[in-house]
């Protein structure tokens, strides 16, 4: 399970234990919302600093920032696609890397 928070970090949790696994950084206001990948690679956060990251889960490391215009207010991934909304009411849909994408999309 991953959490979004005010204190600008995410946090991947084990729920058979309920311990935190890793505190993701980098985010330079409150983690509004995020979103894991149908494949279960990657999560996506979306942040009041106008912008979205993408985070590899196997090593906890950023692995895209992508800077909007206003603050990103909510986020949905697909096994392809992210699709925001920002604090404007703007929905905007992202194309994933294909490096980022399974090759399995039923994964």
């Amino acid at each position: 399970m991953i959490s979004a928070s005010e204190d600008e970090t995410l946090k991947v949790w084990e729920l058979a234990s309920g311990r935190a696994v890793a505190t993701l950084q980098g985010h330079t206001g409150s983690v509004t919302a995020c979103a894991v990948t149908p494949d279960g690679r990657h999560v996506v956060s979306a942040s009041d600093d106008r912008t979205l990251k993408v985070w590899d889960l196997a090593t906890f490391i950023c692995r895209i920032t992508h800077r909007g215009d206003a603050s990103c207010a909510a986020v949905v991934a697909s096994a392809t696609t992210v699709i925001v909304g920002d604090s404007t009411g703007v929905v905007w849909f992202l194309d994933l890397p294909p490096s980022m994408v399974s090759p399995n999309p039923q994964a």
